[in-house]
């Protein structure tokens, strides 16, 4: 029987916009309290303001271990319980590695690395209390293959693929289920487009490019596997994306 997730309580990070919003969106509308987390309060606002349930905004930079932290206390103080914690947070570059800023690639590998690494910890700390718990870390299929015109991005989601392998064999046993969702091109802010322009319709209707909400749905599936399955990798593609 698939698992049901209302009433259980989500940790979301890079929750204000792209794949993390429609994390929240999806997980509201299965009966899921949130702890949002992203770098802007502002934009995390508006998110919350699109939701139906309770939720927490937490304003921080996920490459510092104390913004894993703080979300973790939040979840336990405001709602009492965790059970999800989504690894979303990122950022995109897209480079000759020898033309770029320096600051650019530190910026980008502590946050897609770190900034999971931190977040896992945190939560297998507590899920290791309440012997159960998921975790989906959002990668990337640049994290299965090197990608010509992203070689720092894709060193970055190398490495979480190989974090998230070997912690999950650590864990098993446990109760614990950790897993990676791994999209090609998602036309999403991170890429510096948005939902209403219309090159993107036509994009995803070429088979070129996925909605944010597409990933959502698939880690809505990881999530609801009966608990003696889990997830350890899903890849997904447009299905014209030539890789």
């Amino acid at each position: 029987m698939p698992q049901e997730l209302k009433d259980s309580v989500a940790i979301v990070t890079g929750a204000s916009s792209g794949i993390g919003r429609a994390y929240a969106r999806a997980l509201d509308r299965q009966g899921v309290r949130q702890v949002l987390v992203g770098r802007s309060l502002d934009r995390l606002a508006v998110v919350g303001d699109s939701l139906t349930l309770p939720r927490v905004l937490v304003e921080g930079d996920v490459a510092d271990a104390s913004t894993s932290a703080r979300a973790i206390e939040q979840a336990l103080e405001s709602f009492g319980r965790l059970d999800i914690v989504l690894p979303n947070a990122g950022l995109y570059l897209a480079d000759p590695g020898w033309t770029v800023d320096p600051a650019r690639v530190q910026e980008v590998v502590t946050t897609n690395v770190l900034g999971v690494i931190h977040l896992v910890h945190a939560a297998l700390a507590h899920f290791h209390t309440t012997g159960a718990g998921d975790i989906v870390v959002t990668s990337s299929v640049s994290g299965h293959q090197a990608i010509s015109w992203e070689p720092v991005y894709s060193s970055t989601k190398h490495a979480i693929q190989g974090f998230v392998h070997a912690t999950r064999q650590q864990i098993i046993g446990s109760g614990i289920r950790l897993g990676a969702v791994a999209p090609g091109v998602v036309l999403n802010e991170l890429w510096g487009v948005h939902h209403q322009d219309q090159d993107v319709e036509d994009e995803v209707a070429a088979g070129r490019g996925m909605w944010s909400e597409d990933v959502a749905d698939a880690v809505l599936f990881m999530l609801t596997r009966p608990r003696h399955v889990t997830i350890r990798d899903l890849v997904m593609l447009p299905t014209a994306q030539p890789i």
